[in-house]
């Protein structure tokens, strides 16, 4: 099957495109090879090309961005099932057809060549008046099969129809596999239905005969004496067939598959009015069979892109750190062993957390995140282990802690790091015993949980320190995933500033299209010391006070231009001219107060933190110390 885009929502939904080895370029303009007449899509919007053995996506700097599985990409090898969403259109990209399953009689082919006996053949035309000398059984044939979505009951209820107008003891459905090549097996799925149940209810097909109706197109009786031929010279007789007959599936001109009856009751021989009718009725139920092929197709590929979205998550990014990241996530989260998740502060730490708990057993039960800095020791330990009514004073009732709450799910303890001496004890026994008790309470509380926790501190440090224990830290550190620092991941940038202006255009109701070159120029070159948090809220403050459909470069926070700019990185005169001039007033500035940072600071009246800020950000460093 060759690759294709089929479209699942907006103006072409319902069109399938196919993709050779040319270049398929999606936009509104007329030229492309799939024209969108959609204000929300760029003239040339998308590109799709092969590179060596896979097809790959190419965003050609459109407006709203390209999406591969709602996550923006600028680049991105496809994989069969991928969901491509370009404006208000979406498409699946598919590489070839799910093959479906089927229970029935037990089929084998014979591959022995059919020689003797009446042989006749009908093709389609020729069937044309059974159609109104039987127009009551093929009504009732049609408005049977219709009635019926599933394909394995679909045919079996169509064999049963054929079994009540034709002599026949076995019958069988072979459907095609249009992708198969030409020396390859032409059939894909078969199903068998035995009449006559025995010890052997087996049904055998000539693979010469099916292949030969299916390459022809026209319906095949073979009925009377007859015998079969191979090399080795054998008998049909040995099979005690008396009447054959296979008829083509036949849709569109395209052959979906054959219907294949025989008998070996020896009074009983199919005629020409039997090829007829059959002829006659598989031509009005093909659509029938074809449709409820691509309904479980549809299924089964609706049950991929759900298992797909249970194990999605929600962090943005293409760039080999990344990568890494994903690949740990999806070998690690099916166990239940403790992971300890480090990075700076903004990297995503938590999104890592929950990604690790929706791709695990646990994804139906429930997730809890505690920040263990946000609270005091006293309140901290009541949130995680619960607490007995009359506890301490405030405690007016009963209360479960979020341990207990999770017992079959995750718990989630962001900074580890600031645990108190005494809860690290209590948690050091909950990972050994899994159990605890409440606070102010007495009864021992089972639980099973699985145990994730997140540092921006350096443990081991902590350690030599002894503010952290020891023990507790290797009941921690089972596995170790490092979250990447932004400014590692340079290329993600524009994907993540994407993201953010998509995500707060909706939210504050004003239309952003685009982030200008100059703007995203400037954040790539940032070194983001808050890392993704801090790129968000840059992106939501431009959103909010900008006021056109671009991000523009005066839309930025201030720390972000005042970032010296490389001479790579394209930028206004007018802000070349302003980082100049902030450059000349603070040399000046310290080489009046003789290279006091607190004296300078005066003279410029800014606070002397700010000022440290200012000669990092400007690069002026190296130039003070001349």
């Amino acid at each position: 099957m060759k690759p294709r885009l089929a479209a699942i929502a907006g103006k072409l939904k319902d069109s399938v495109f196919s993709i050779d080895e040319e270049p398929v370029l999606i936009g509104r303009e007329t030229g492309a090879t799939v024209c969108v007449a959609d204000a929300s899509v760029s003239r040339r919007h998308s590109l799709i090309e092969k590179e060596e053995e896979q097809f790959v996506i190419a965003d050609l700097e459109s407006l709203n961005g390209t999406f591969v599985n709602d996550v923006p990409v600028k680049r991105r090898a496809l994989q069969h099932g991928d969901r491509v969403r370009i404006g208000n259109s979406q498409f699946l990209f598919l590489m070839h057809d799910d093959d479906v399953s089927s229970k029935s009689t037990e089929v084998n082919f014979d591959d022995r060549q059919m020689i003797g006996g009446s042989t006749v053949q009908v093709r389609f035309n020729d069937a044309l008046y059974v159609m109104a000398r039987d127009l009551s059984a093929l009504m009732k044939v049609s408005t049977t099969i219709n009635a019926i979505r599933g394909l394995e009951e679909l045919q079996k209820t169509l064999l049963e129809l054929l079994f009540e107008v034709v002599p026949a003891q076995r019958g069988a459905i072979l459907l095609s596999d249009r992708g198969s090549e030409e020396n390859e097996e032409p059939f894909a799925t078969v199903f068998g239905l035995n009449r006559l149940p025995g010890p052997d209810e087996t049904v055998k097909v000539s693979r010469t005969v099916a292949k030969q109706v299916l390459r022809d197109g026209s319906s095949l009786l073979i009925s009377g004496p007859a015998g079969a031929r191979d090399v080795s010279s054998e008998s049909l007789s040995e099979t005690r067939i008396s009447s054959l007959l296979c008829v083509p599936l036949i849709m569109m001109d395209h052959p979906l598959g054959v219907v294949y009856l025989d008998t070996n009751e020896p009074r009983v021989h199919f005629d020409k009015d039997h090829l007829q009718l059959v002829t006659a009725i598989a031509s009005i139920t093909a659509v029938a069979v074809e449709n409820a092929r691509h309904f479980e197709w549809l299924e089964s590929e609706n049950q991929r892109l759900l298992a797909d979205v249970n194990l999605e998550h929600n962090m943005v990014g293409e760039s080999p750190p990344m990568r890494q990241v994903y690949q740990f996530i999806s070998k690690v989260a099916l166990t239940d062993s403790t992971v300890l998740i480090s990075g700076e502060s903004g990297t995503g730490k938590e999104l890592a957390a929950r990604a690790l708990h929706q791709n695990s057993k646990r994804a139906n039960k429930p997730f809890m995140a505690v920040n263990c800095g946000a609270l005091t020791e006293s309140l901290l330990e009541s949130e995680l282990f619960g607490h007995e009514k009359g506890a301490f004073t405030g405690a007016v009732a009963q209360k479960k802690g979020r341990l207990e709450i999770a017992d079959g799910g995750t718990v989630f303890l962001d900074e580890i790091g600031e645990l108190s001496a005494a809860l690290q004890v209590k948690l050091l026994r909950v990972l050994q015993e899994r159990e605890f008790e409440r606070v102010g309470g007495t009864r021992t509380i089972k639980i099973d949980i699985r145990l994730l926790t997140a540092t921006n501190r350096d443990l081991e440090e902590l350690i030599s320190r002894g503010a952290f224990r020891q023990d507790l830290f290797y009941r921690l550190n089972v596995v170790q995933l490092e979250m990447p620092p932004l400014r590692q991941r340079q290329e993600d940038i524009p994907l993540l500033a994407s993201y953010f202006a998509s995500k707060y255009s909706e939210k504050c109701n004003r239309k952003v299209l685009r982030i200008s070159s100059e703007a995203q120029g400037r954040l790539v070159s940032y070194d983001w010391p808050g890392n993704v948090r801090e790129l968000e809220n840059a992106i939501e403050r431009a959103v909010v006070l900008g006021t056109t459909e671009s991000v523009l470069l005066e839309d930025l926070p201030e720390a972000v231009l005042e970032r010296e700019i490389s001479a790579a990185t394209p930028a206004t005169k007018y802000h070349e001219a302003v980082a100049q001039t902030k450059k000349q007033i603070i040399l000046n500035a310290m080489d009046q107060a003789k290279g006091s940072y607190t004296e300078a600071a005066k003279l410029l009246g800014v606070h002397p933190n700010y000022l440290h800020r200012l000669i990092r950000n400007l690069n002026l460093k190296e130039q003070l110390k001349r």
